[in-house]
């Protein structure tokens, strides 16, 4: 699958083996003094060592420690810290551990050790304190330890401090439970009980430290409170959360709290860290922090040039590989729920999945961040030290060397000049400022976007070889004259700005190589676009960032002025213009409804999340079809079965979610199906065309019938509501039984009594374009057994059943009406409306249905008017030649008027001799079957 991101290729690296002299626990002096300080230390070590110690029993463990509860809790806390990370050193360098176990069980010790300690300091508080009480709740608090950085992905360093944040969920005061106990806030409460926390934790003994504790990530930094209530924090981040604290809290775990209180504050980070848009301005931002880091790094490496090779924070280091998954998290992450892990492997590991990097990129960023993590753990194992660079001395250099298996500090620095130079070529290839890779001179820039300056813009024109270079001009002096994007932020307009400048000669060049639409036209639709996102700073971040993608929405609006106008309406779809994806993805109704049913399952409970899923989901699609569609990768008949059966998935995925907000619904699964009639029914759904549906139900439940009337009333509001992500379909009911005056849902059995006894003519027309579309298959089978049979059974037609001249009269009858509603012109043929159109062609085959169906079953079989005319003919029912020229003849004026529509057209209208001998064929056959003479070519009534 190609990149939707563009990305360098992949770094060779030697797969050679090396002469292998095995590191062992010798290496690290940490590990040397530990062991010295005590004699039992070595029986110890080699009792853990032969076990994972990501899954070791860590209060099993911390009992030893403490000599069965006789020394204190932070006393043994820091012997079982000694002990496991020592028995990790051991492991890893024996071969033993991978990295995956190493970062889990120091991550799993972290979180331990604050819960253990966090207990045992509660219960100090509340025995001087009593019971921190919420002032409004009247509920007992308790304070949420969040994990922040790499221990709240789980990828802890075995010598890494902890970032913390202590949240707790609303203020009011202690309740004393005993005598002597001195009320306090609830602030004062969490802050006391999180200085207790840090103290127990990060205080250095004779036994060291458990983990140091950095607090610096808590709102307001330094200069805020230890401890701050739900409401601060959902206030802080509202009013003052700044972009980077954005990456910091996309990590943040809570390590403490109960369930309902940690559920609260997720709502809050939520929509604080993933938009609900994509959020392609996220790149600019990462860039600008990115860059303040290294200019840090760069300052500290001029200043003790012994601290180079910086595997974190170094060019193509660690985080820059954190940063390649967080882009992609943060951009995308407020629509799909999948990229919200914590955790950078496990992210990375998605992206395949997501089109977003190839498999073989990921891999060797994998590949990358293993060595890169590995390579920091033997660094931090010499001395169990916070460090991440490479350390001054070559006997260091060596021991690391060794440790990481490689015979020499030369092929160590070899090996790391290699998985540098590859993140950072990935990094560069999405991180890389794009907004001045156009050659355009800035003067010239400068002039065109000055309104005053009309005689600088036409020249621009004139110069890059437009045929109307004024009127090119005048219209993009009405842009830039627009009220809105004089209202713009300056740094919103200079892009704007930048990305109309890039524009105009790639408009040239479309109109020179596809002679379809105009110079202006095309400019036109573009300035329109540009005008309507010019306020969504994140839609001009994307085409900035992803210039190519501007080549191709170019190319998409002067092909199609319906495919601007829908693009305009939709700006989300901008992102399906990324990559390749869109022009090569096949089109798996079976794996849209899953994916779809997923998605919404993910958003069960949120009614307008779940509209919103189905509209932008419908809208991806049909923009795929769009552009493979303009691209001349689908005839017309195949996209009309893709549309088809893409409303087929919507139709399905919308009765199963409308049904679970109805109330008191007394089965799980409704017995309930929808109908498909008209062009949905045919499979011959054009991109705009509404849905003709009748909703049945099989359901002898006695509340059934007002259930499923709630469920066909939801089904149509879901439709056609129009939301923030727009509209689905416009649903026309008006088929159904007796019309608008009879029931919005009927029973199989009324169904069955109607189209049999009371039916008319023209509604036996209809139901030989009906379908089951979705629901019960039961239904479904049913419904299209009724079908038959009401088509085959002699006469078929209203109550008092017609054949023959009686059946003629009805049907012809019909035409004449529609026909008089839509009066020809002289000056042009309706494609659809006027004789010798398409009704005419949907009439003679509804006809021969109806006529011919009791002797030859297989007639009511819903295959599309050219398949039915063809084996009308093979029955020799109607000439084969004419039935031929009129198949012909169906084909080409849906053809016609699909290009109609694509160009924006409302009507189906052409030049009359476009279509003549199309036209005469099928009056030639109606006359045949009709004799009709008043139904004449073109123009007459």
């Amino acid at each position: 699958m190609p990149p939707a991101i563009p990305s360098a290729a992949p770094a060779v690296l030697s797969t050679e083996p090396y002469p292998f002299t095995p590191a062992t626990a010798a290496d690290s002096r940490f590990y040397q003094r530990w062991l010295a300080a005590a004699p039992d230390r070595q029986a110890k070590s080699d009792a853990l060592c032969g076990q994972r110690l990501d899954t070791v029993d860590l209060a099993a463990l911390l009992h030893i420690e403490r000599e069965d509860g006789t020394l204190p809790l932070g006393r043994g806390m820091r012997r079982l810290r000694n002990l496991l990370v020592t028995s990790l050193i051991r492991r890893d360098l024996e071969g033993k551990a991978d990295l995956n176990e190493v970062v889990t069980a120091v991550t799993r010790l972290a979180d331990f050790a604050i819960r253990t300690h966090l207990a045992e300091a509660d219960a100090e508080m509340r025995a001087a304190h009593g019971v921190p009480t919420g002032a409004d709740s009247g509920l007992e608090q308790q304070l949420m330890v969040l994990a922040m950085g790499k221990q709240g992905g789980f990828e802890l360093n075995v010598s890494s401090d902890i970032d913390l944040i202590f949240v707790y969920p609303e203020d009011g005061d202690t309740v004393p439970t005993g005598p002597g106990q001195r009320v306090l806030s609830n602030h004062e409460y969490f802050i006391r009980l999180g200085k207790k926390l840090i103290a127990a934790i990060a205080e250095i003994t004779e036994d060291g430290f458990t983990f140091r504790v950095d607090m610096a990530l808590r709102p307001n930094g330094g200069s805020g409170p230890l401890a701050a209530s739900l409401g601060m924090v959902e206030q802080y981040l509202i009013v003052q959360g700044r972009e980077w604290e954005r990456y910091a809290w996309v990590k943040a775990r809570a390590v403490t709290g109960t369930p309902e209180d940690i559920a609260a504050l997720e709502c809050i980070v939520r929509p604080f860290c993933f938009r609900r848009y994509l959020d392609f301005g996220v790149i600019d931002a990462i860039r600008t922090m990115h860059a303040q880091i290294r200019a840090e790094v760069n300052r500290q490496e001029r200043l003790h040039p012994d601290r180079s090779h910086n595997v974190k924070l170094g060019r193509g280091g660690i985080r820059e590989i954190e940063f390649l998954a967080q882009v992609f998290q943060l951009i995308r992450g407020g629509r799909d729920p999948a990229l919200r892990d914590r955790s950078t492997r496990a992210t990375l590991r998605l992206l395949p999945e997501k089109g977003l990097l190839t498999p073989q990129v990921v891999e060797q960023l994998l590949d990358s961040y293993t060595f890169l993590r590995n390579l920091e753990h033997r660094l931090q194992y010499l001395d169990d030290a916070q460090t991440h660079t490479l350390p001054p001395n070559d006997e260091d250099r060596a021991t690391v060397a060794r440790m990481m298996g490689l015979p020499d500090i030369d092929t160590l620095l070899a090996r790391l000049a290699v998985h540098r130079a590859f993140v950072a070529d990935q990094f560069d290839a999405i991180f890389a400022d794009k907004a001045n890779d156009d050659d355009i001179d800035p003067s010239a820039i400068n002039e065109c976007a000055d309104p005053d300056n009309r005689e600088a813009i036409e020249a621009r024109f004139a110069g890059l070889g437009y045929d109307d270079p004024a009127g090119a001009s005048r219209r993009l002096v009405s842009t830039w004259q627009s009220p809105k994007l004089n209202a713009m932020p300056e740094a919103s307009r200079q892009r704007l700005v930048a990305l109309i400048n890039a524009a105009l000669p790639q408009i040239a060049r479309a109109a020179a190589t596809n002679p379809a639409g105009t110079q202006i036209g095309t400019l036109s639709r573009l300035l329109d676009f540009l005008e309507a996102i010019a306020r969504r700073s994140s839609y001009l971040s994307l085409l900035t960032e992803y210039p190519h993608t501007l080549e191709r929405v170019i190319g998409m609006m002067h092909a199609s002025a319906w495919a601007a106008t829908f693009l305009t309406q939709h700006p989300i779809l901008l992102d399906e213009l990324l990559d390749d994806r869109i022009r090569n993805a096949v089109f798996d109704p079976q794996a849209l409804a899953l994916d779809l049913d997923a998605q919404l399952a993910l958003a069960r409970g949120d009614t307008e999340r779940q509209m919103d899923i189905l509209r932008e989901v419908h809208h991806a699609q049909l923009f795929h079809l769009l552009a493979q569609d303009l691209a001349g990768d689908l005839t017309v008949e195949v996209l009309a079965d893709h549309l088809s059966a893409l409303a087929d998935v919507i139709v399905a995925a919308v009765i199963g979610a409308a049904w679970q907000t109805v109330a008191k619904r007394h089965r799980e699964v409704p017995r309930f199906a929808v109908i498909a009639y008209g062009k949905l029914g045919g499979k011959e759904l054009g991109y705009v065309s509404d849905l003709d549906v009748v909703f049945l139900f099989d359901d002898d439940d006695q509340e059934a019938p007002g259930l499923y009337a709630r469920l066909a009333q939801r089904f149509i509001t879901w439709m056609t509501s129009h939301t923030s992500a727009g509209i689905l379909f416009d649903i026309d009911t008006a088929l159904r039984p007796d019309g608008a005056s009879g029931m919005l849902v009927l029973s199989v059995p009324a169904f069955e009594r109607y189209q049999k006894q009371s039916a008319w003519v023209w509604e036996h027309q209809a139901l030989t374009r009906a379908r089951f579309c979705a629901g019960d298959v039961e239904i479904g089978a049913r419904f299209e057994r009724i079908r038959c049979e009401v088509l085959r059974q002699p006469g078929a037609g209203d109550a008092e059943p017609k054949r023959g001249a009686a059946l003629k009269r009805e049907v012809v009858a019909m035409r004449r009406r529609m026909h008089d509603a839509y009066p020809s012109r002289a000056d042009s043929f309706d494609l659809k409306q006027d004789a010798g159109g398409m009704i005419d062609i949907e009439f003679i085959v509804q006809y021969l249905v109806l006529e011919h169906s009791a002797e030859h079953p297989a007639l009511t079989a819903n295959k599309g008017n050219i398949t039915l005319l063809r084996m009308c003919a093979e029955l020799g029912l109607i000439d084969a030649a004419l039935a031929g020229q009129v198949g012909d003849a169906y084909r080409a004026m849906r053809r016609l008027q699909h290009q109609l529509r694509l160009q924006g057209g409302d009507q189906s209208r052409v030049d009359p001799a476009r279509v003549a001998d199309h036209a005469a064929g099928v009056i030639a056959l109606w006359q045949t079957l009709f004799g009709d003479a008043e139904h004449t070519l073109f123009n007459e009534s």
